[in-house]
């Protein structure tokens, strides 16, 4: 008889059923450690948790692509909702922001403005709601194969970035409609589109494991998300809203550019338009949120990697 077949016949040779040990009975967590068992749930070590989902790199990416082929399936326009789902919105904010509040008031290529803000938004709101979903909703799958958990969070922020590629070709067409040339600063874009993807990976993990024992966030994230695109300068400015037209203090402002959300704006923002003016700090703003969200968001996800599909 082999050690593992041994331990299984020395844990099932009585005892309580609660597997409590018996007076003169190994407990079987020691029997198990004797015998060089381990449970098959349990949480890898940080190492070897980035080496299997390494390792799973091609079903993450197979199964984003899946999900980005399968979403529009049944639309008669198919992938061309995710370019126009901005454009509308960013077309009711013009009329209902632009023309009727007058929030273009100061600034001096107002489409372009706000078309790059809800483009870069859009990005990140797809990106947390649907990684916010990305346990919850896929908790067959969890219970039926083993695998690393942060495989879906990433997947569905990679679908969203497959996504936004198709968006980014359209944004730099309207840019240059609207009277913006293109610069040297313009190469500066996929960088600035990295680390904007690194801050919605943080982000979409630890969604994703509040998702995965909070069912209720999903009914209260519209409500999250609709707060956070009205105090991210979408649709106006910062600067002149705050500070030039209501005269509150320059530190208010900077607390709202300090917005991850408003930065990543402001930064596409700063490359793409000529016209508009370069806030200080901003690549350092942007260069923070990426890291921090990351490496935070990514341990505190792995934290709880045993809880996920259970209960």
């Amino acid at each position: 008889m082999s050690q593992p077949e041994s331990a299984i016949a020395d844990a099932q040779a009585g005892g309580p059923k609660n597997g409590t040990p018996t007076k003169g009975q190994e407990p079987l967590a020691k029997l198990a450690e004797r015998y060089g068992l381990r449970r098959a749930i349990a949480r890898p070590s940080l190492p070897v948790y980035l080496r299997q989902l390494w390792e799973r790199r091609h079903f993450i990416t197979t199964y984003a692509t899946a999900r980005n082929v399968s979403k529009y399936s049944n639309s008669a326009l198919g992938q061309l909702w995710q370019v126009l789902t901005p454009l509308l919105n960013a077309a009711i904010y013009y009329v209902m922001f632009g023309l009727i509040l007058g929030a273009k008031g100061g600034i001096e290529n107002y489409p372009a403005f706000l078309i790059t803000g809800m483009f870069v938004f859009t990005y990140t709101q797809r990106s947390v709601s649907s990684g916010a979903k990305s346990i919850s909703g896929n908790l067959s799958l969890i219970r039926a194969l083993h695998f690393p958990r942060a495989a879906l969070p990433l997947a569905y922020t990679i679908q969203e970035f497959q996504q936004l590629l198709i968006s980014m070709g359209v944004l730099v067409v309207l840019v240059v409609i609207t009277g913006e040339l293109p610069t040297w600063l313009w190469l500066l874009v996929p960088v600035a589109l990295a680390l904007q993807t690194m801050f919605n990976i943080g982000a979409s993990l630890v969604l994703a494991r509040v998702g995965a024992s909070a069912r209720d966030l999903n009914q209260l994230l519209p409500f999250i998300m609709r707060t956070w695109l009205y105090a991210s300068g979408v649709f106006f400015s910062i600067q002149d809203r705050v500070v030039n037209a209501a005269h509150l203090p320059q530190w208010i402002a900077d607390v709202m550019y300090f917005n991850p959300a408003a930065a990543y704006m402001e930064l596409m923002r700063d490359l793409l338009m000529k016209t508009h003016e370069l806030r200080p700090y901003i690549w350092q703003v942007c260069v923070f949120w990426a890291v921090f969200a990351l490496i935070g968001g990514f341990w505190y996800f792995w934290r709880a990697e045993e809880k996920y599909g259970r209960g």
